[in-house]
């Protein structure tokens, strides 16, 4: 199989949108542990038993709601950043860069179709994910609720696909692709040059 120099717009957009999908799942577990809004209510109310004050649990939720306010505005943050990033990812094709790969393109292995209906699959669940974030941020209050019962669902295809991601890397790295990881991160073809070298020699 062809070994594909990766450009430095790619790798750019490549590691831009992993950092900051990286940045999403730490405010989404944070959100989900440690700082879950019960467990900082029940937090407060044992801090607050020593000194004789009782809050109602409404009062409780809303103040461990503000506590975490700072964290999860980063998750708002990274949205918008996705939502620029993607942007450019769907219209460099245009300028015939990172152009988006064909499922239906005819001679593809099974694994290579697998491999280019993950992507286009990624990238529907990413705009509906992005979507329904702005629409929660921007739109109307009344969709609010029925755009964050779609939106919390992003957390599954996401974990699905970077184990998906890393295991096709790992295993393209060990197999048919040796060097794609330094190529990712690089760019170079040296190391292969070098691999075919001391084959050669």
């Amino acid at each position: 199989m062809k070994k594909v120099p990766y450009s430095k717009t790619y790798r750019l957009i490549h590691w831009a949108i992993a950092i900051a999908f990286l940045l999403l799942l730490i405010t989404i577990f944070l959100r989900l542990t440690w700082m879950n809004k019960f467990n900082m209510a029940a937090i407060i109310q044992e801090s607050l038993i020593n000194t004789g004050q009782v809050l109602s649990e409404d009062q409780l939720i809303t103040l461990a709601k503000k506590i975490r306010q700072p964290m999860w505005d980063w998750h708002i943050y990274m949205g918008y950043v996705l939502v620029g990033l993607f942007g450019i990812r769907f219209i460099l094709p245009a300028f015939g860069k990172m152009k988006i790969q064909n499922p239906l393109a005819k001679n593809l292995s099974t694994k290579e179709k697998f491999q280019k209906w993950t992507y286009i699959i990624f990238y529907i669940c990413v705009i509906v994910s992005l979507v329904t974030g702005l629409i929660i941020e921007l739109g109307p209050k009344e969709l609010k609720k029925p755009m964050e019962d779609i939106h919390i669902f992003g957390i599954y295809y996401l974990v699905a696909f970077i184990g998906i991601h890393f295991s096709g890397v790992l295993i393209a790295e060990f197999t048919e692709q040796k060097g794609i990881i330094s190529r990712i991160v690089s760019g170079s073809k040296k190391n292969d040059s070098n691999h075919k070298k001391n084959t050669n020699s």
